[in-house]
């Protein structure tokens, strides 16, 4: 079982830098992780992505150069990842070694960390995580490791569990590093006071926040404090959520701004493309989801132009602080007031 040894190696706290890697048959880039560890800066999101269409969409995705695939338990298509990803092992389209793969503990799991880990490995068939968060920073009634149902209360509002502190879980997510099932560990939907408070506990520090960012919500001083103390910032959502988020949550996407589409004109580049380079100019990690085959070649071609400063400028205007995903609709709660 492959695992990493070098896990209480504390780094000088700096903002994560993209730089050149070497990881498929295009130019990449990549950001260091603490431990050392390096994260490709564009990844594919497998949210909503349909059971029957994963493995093609995760094959084109590796012949396109992708390396990074963002899971979840939650998402309910980890086995269908783990098979496409073992085919595509077996057959030489790619190594183990060269993918990034990551994926999240449930909020029904976090007093169940180990099983809920060793149940998702199980299901993407592999011996170790390069990246496992915790999802959301709420631990709730536990429904069965491997199911992700929102327990809901009487009165209809999700049934928290209130005797599981975050930072029990935490410590529970160190213990995955130390058995070698977990290269790196991290958060998701963390704002900056429980950032702090993680920082203020952890023998290991997050590698990752991972957060709803895009012209529209940029969260600057989230985006500035996680990467002031070494925590490298991956956007969810990082185009706004688009038709997906539109769906579920009647959210409007930054892809229709004007400012937005009068620059990729400017740069003959596409709305996503614009966008998923602004957030790489943010020293951000983006993981766009897409469906559509001729898309995943369209998101990952971002790294052959340059955003101006002054055209930076113009889309760090746009920000609503517009939060498009919004749980509370099948939750009954805002965990973000």
């Amino acid at each position: 079982m492959a695992s990493s040894t070098a896990m209480e190696v504390e780094e000088k706290p700096s903002s994560p830098r993209i730089r050149p890697a070497r990881p498929g048959p295009r130019a990449m880039a990549a950001t260091a992780l603490a431990l050392g560890h390096q994260m490709p800066a564009v990844g594919l999101g497998v949210w909503r992505m349909e059971s029957p269409a994963i493995r093609g969409l995760i094959h084109s995705a590796l012949r396109a150069g992708y390396r990074h695939f963002d899971c979840a338990a939650d998402y309910q298509n980890e086995a269908e990842v783990g098979d496409a990803l073992a085919e595509a092992f077996e057959t030489g389209l790619v190594k183990r070694e060269d993918l990034f793969i990551t994926t999240k503990l449930w909020n029904s799991d976090h007093g169940h960390v180990l099983e809920a880990c060793k149940d998702s490995l199980k299901k993407l068939r592999l011996d170790y995580l390069d990246l496992y968060l915790i999802h959301f920073p709420v631990a709730t009634k536990h429904t069965g490791v491997g199911t992700t149902a929102s327990a809901l209360g009487d009165d209809g509002v999700l049934d928290i569990d209130t005797t599981i502190s975050l930072e029990t879980t935490w410590h529970a997510m160190e213990d995955l590093v130390s058995k070698g099932l977990v290269r790196s560990i991290g958060i998701s939907n963390y704002d900056i006071f429980l950032t702090r408070d993680i920082l203020a506990y952890a023998k290991i520090k997050p590698a990752v926040n991972q957060i709803e960012t895009h012209p529209y919500f940029q969260r600057e001083s989230l985006v500035k404090f996680c990467q002031k103390h070494g925590i490298c910032v991956t956007a969810h959502t990082p185009l706004g959520g688009s038709t997906a988020n539109t769906e579920w949550f009647g959210s409007v996407s930054c892809l229709d701004d004007p400012v937005i589409k009068s620059l990729a004109e400017k740069y003959g580049k596409t709305l996503a493309q614009l966008v998923l380079r602004w957030g790489l100019q943010r020293n951000t990690v983006v993981i766009p989801k897409t469906s559509k085959v001729e898309r995943l070649e369209e998101n990952f071609a971002v790294f052959d132009f340059d955003i101006s400063g002054e055209d930076m400028e113009k889309m760090k205007a746009l920000d609503r602080n517009y939060r498009t995903n919004q749980p509370a609709k099948f939750w009954g709660i805002d965990l973000y007031a």
